[in-house]
């Protein structure tokens, strides 16, 4: 726990990136699960969820 602590001090921006990323895709796969999306289509909004992830961490730590 001690290593994840630090890792959130020593790099903010991707640790939100990380953990909203991954909340963002946990409520996107509940969200479409009975959608009948290919595995393709799963993987190109995968991609983008992250993305917009990223991006709005990146917003989210501006000074």
């Amino acid at each position: 726990m001690k290593q994840v602590i630090e890792f959130w001090d020593r790099h903010p921006f991707w640790s939100s990136a990380i953990v909203l990323s991954v909340g963002m895709v946990l409520i996107l796969l509940w969200a479409g699960k009975d959608v009948g999306f290919t595995l393709r289509q799963w993987s190109a909004l995968v991609v983008a969820t992250v993305a917009l992830a990223f991006i709005s961490a990146w917003i989210i730590n501006w000074e």
